[in-house]
């Protein structure tokens, strides 16, 4: 025989005695330790159960009872945060009711014009602005009343200041660029 072969030999002959030797000790009979099992037997002594029936009405009332949350998180070790008193809002007549504050005011009036420019005369009077609404140009100078409804307040190189008459409320127009006329 060769060397591989006494090598194979001999691991099969150590698992054989290995496996004899568990199955030996896994088929003999356990012994107590503390002696024999009929003294054990004797000492056996049963739970002092009262009533050994079921109790159908715990049984029940168990079944019955309905889960409530507490709003914890069962998974997480962190408390929940403390529940929030509700915000007292004060009516008025509190003494501690301070009123809304009033309405924004409206945005500035629009000029249903559009400012295309503005000149000087040499006579040394003011500006004058000229704007159209597509047919019609108007030439006014400041101070002047346009549509009956607007009065011009400045006239400045890139806008065009006016105040509605009816309300007070101020607004302004930016000049807009022409472009090249085809």
């Amino acid at each position: 025989m060769n060397r591989k072969t006494q090598i194979e030999v001999g691991v099969l002959a150590a698992s054989l005695l290995a496996a004899g030797t568990i199955w030996y000790f896994h088929k003999r009979p356990v012994v107590a330790s503390g002696g024999s099992a009929t003294s054990v037997v004797a000492n056996y002594k049963p739970m002092g159960v009262e009533n050994p029936q079921i109790r159908w009405g715990e049984l029940e009332r168990a079944r019955s009872t309905e889960y409530k949350t507490t709003g914890r998180d069962i998974f997480s070790r962190e408390l929940p945060p403390p529940p929030v008193a509700p915000l007292r809002v004060a009516k008025p007549g509190d003494k501690d009711y301070v009123p809304p504050p009033p309405p924004p005011d409206p945005p500035p009036p629009s000029l249903p014009l559009k400012f295309f420019g503005y000149g000087t005369v040499p006579v040394g009077s003011g500006r004058r602005a000229f704007l159209t609404d597509g047919d019609e140009v108007y030439i006014v100078a400041e101070g002047d009343t346009l549509l009956g409804r607007f009065r011009v307040v400045k006239i400045n190189n890139v806008n065009l200041e006016f105040e509605e008459i009816s309300s007070g409320r101020r607004g302004s127009a930016v000049l807009e660029e022409q472009g090249p006329s085809v």
